[in-house]
């Protein structure tokens, strides 16, 4: 059975779904105020009325994230989302949502979809906002982790071919309805215990439906370092779904390699909040992908950052700058370090493999293969039936996700970021830890 389930021909239109967003807005707003009492304020729905928190799953620059059991007739696992609100200076001034958890919350409210993680309910208590997903039990960062211990072993060829899959078919289904991710990585790729992928974390999404608003203007910097597409790094201020594509790309290469394809090191901003140009992580492209040419990319001329482009040439000439792409020679490689059969199409990505990871890791970002053409990839066409349970034919299980007991307090009274548990970040945790690889 084909797993691809397009958006249907009653999907609502952009400027329907803005129209309701606005909507919705104005009655959260009127719900807000309904709720306020002369004692303070208090929430319709508080959070420990319908779940038990289990732990802490992980926090990040929105918040925390933690594991609940239903209760009081409420059935099944969920992760509970919970925002920090914004603050401003050494003493705490709530000043409101960060845009990340606004758009995140209007997107979610209206996206359905089998490989895009499911929001249950958002609950607004106290000062902060709590939205429900379903529980997921993995991400793809864990799998590939897994897979270098005790000592690295690749992930079974099908069981790549099965996640691709689902990951494009999800991807597909946001593209449809104009809407770009924006920072597709392992870690945001969720895995049911099933086997169902759900494309998580869209916090840095937003639509894409007006051709003349430039993106940039909201949002100056996209997408984690290690999958950033070139048109990012070289300042573009106008860019497509195919930032998503090449982001799929690193993936895949990534699930077959299990490492990074393209480990830069990140420029911080300055104090003036200035994007530096990403010289590391560009040199890491073009040390498997070769220089990018104006004569295959027309548009690599007119880019922002076009001159530092010719001064990291300049000054740097490493003999591999000056030689064409060696990534079929990185992916034969991989192949043969992975263990994958050279001749079995079912048993390995094969040919089809490299076609396919060649046509999302193109430079030029017009030629860069769609989610739609990628879901027709003689890759996917070839070697059988694709399952939608990527763990289908997998000896063993893989661990569940880690949940703390240290901090399982959800309590509004102590909010996320206020140091009060003194936890470090999970997300920077785990950054760290691949950096020591």
């Amino acid at each position: 059975m084909s797993l691809t389930n397009p958006p249907s021909s009653g999907s609502l239109s952009a400027r329907t779904r803005v129209s309701q967003n606005l909507k919705r807005s104005l009655q959260a707003t009127d719900d807000a105020v309904e709720s306020r009492r002369p004692g303070g304020y208090t929430s319709k729905v508080r959070v420990r009325d319908r779940y038990h928190i289990v732990g802490f799953i992980s926090s990040g620059t929105y918040g925390r994230v933690y594991k609940a059991l239903g209760k009081n007739g409420k059935k099944g696992e969920f992760a509970i989302k919970k925002f920090k609100p914004d603050k401003e200076g050494e003493t705490i001034q709530y000043t409101g949502l960060s845009q990340s958890a606004i758009r995140e919350m209007s997107l979610c409210t209206e996206l359905s979809h089998s490989n895009v993680v499911q929001l249950e309910e958002i609950i607004l208590e106290d000062k902060c906002i709590f939205m429900v997903f379903e529980y997921t039990e993995h991400d793809l960062l864990q799998i590939i982790h897994h897979h270098t211990q005790p000592q690295r072993h690749a992930i079974p060829a099908r069981m790549v071919r099965s996640i691709l899959f689902q990951l494009l078919n999800g991807l597909l289904y946001l593209h449809t309805n104009w809407v770009l991710h924006r920072d597709l990585k392992p870690a945001n790729i969720l895995v049911t215990s099933s086997g169902a992928i759900r494309i998580g974390d869209l916090g840095l999404a937003r639509l894409f439906y007006k051709p003349l608003n430039s993106l940039f203007s909201g949002d100056k910097v996209v997408v984690t370092i290690w999958y950033r597409a070139p048109e990012l790094l070289l300042g573009s201020r106008h860019y497509t779904p195919a930032v998503d594509m090449w982001a799929v790309g690193c993936i895949f290469a990534e699930l077959l390699s299990l490492r990074p394809i393209f480990k830069g090191e990140e420029a911080k901003m300055d104090s003036k909040k200035t994007v530096p140009f990403q010289r590391n992580q560009m040199m890491k492209i073009v040390e498997i992908l070769g220089l990018p040419r104006k004569e295959s990319w027309p548009g690599l001329v007119s880019m922002p950052e076009y001159s530092q482009l010719q001064s990291l040439v300049l000054h740097r000439q490493p003999s591999h700058f000056h030689r064409g792409s060696n990534l079929e020679g990185w992916y034969q490689s991989c192949l043969k370090n992975g263990g994958y059969n050279s001749t079995s199409s079912a048993g390995t990505p094969g040919s089809d493999g490299f076609d396919l990871l060649s046509r999302m890791l193109e430079y030029d970002p017009a030629k860069r293969i769609t989610a739609e053409e990628a879901l027709e990839h003689p890759y996917f066409a070839n070697g059988g039936p694709i399952s939608g349970n990527c763990f289908e034919g997998i000896e063993g299980k893989y661990p569940h996700r880690r949940v703390s007991q240290d901090d399982n307090d959800i309590r509004t009274g102590s909010l996320p970021g206020t140091k009060r548990s003194g936890l470090p970040d999970d997300s920077l945790m785990r950054a760290s830890k691949r950096l020591k690889e």
